[in-house]
């Protein structure tokens, strides 16, 4: 299953809710994930730009598009960072394919057909 990194943030509303009445979210969320076949490797709060931070397995992108849309549709959060994880295998892998390309850039000289 593929990895992801999700970063959100809280509106203030969410916030007042929470010291109104403190609870553990993720007792919401994790049944939404095991819904659509996947699995919480860990989620914790954070201190800074975020106020929570998760790695969360999804089957495919597709999966994990539709728990994002979900969320944000509850209306709870004001961001929704996303980013997909690749092992250092799998890195290793991409180094090694790259090798055999080479990427030559825009020289911006006359005779081009870039203007």
């Amino acid at each position: 299953m593929k990895k992801y990194l999700i970063q959100i943030s809280f509106t203030a509303d969410s916030f007042a809710s929470l010291v109104k009445k403190p609870e553990n979210r993720l007792e919401s969320v994790i049944p939404m994930v095991n819904a659509m076949g996947g699995s919480f490797v860990g989620s914790w709060l954070s201190l800074g730009q975020y106020d929570s931070t998760a790695v969360i397995e999804m089957p495919n992108d597709i999966s994990m598009e539709a728990f994002k849309m979900a969320v944000m549709a509850g209306g709870g959060l004001t961001r929704f960072d996303l980013t997909p994880l690749m092992s250092f295998e799998d890195g290793v892998q991409a180094m090694e394919l790259a090798q055999k390309v080479r990427y030559t850039p825009f020289s911006g000289k006359e005779g081009s057909s870039e203007k």
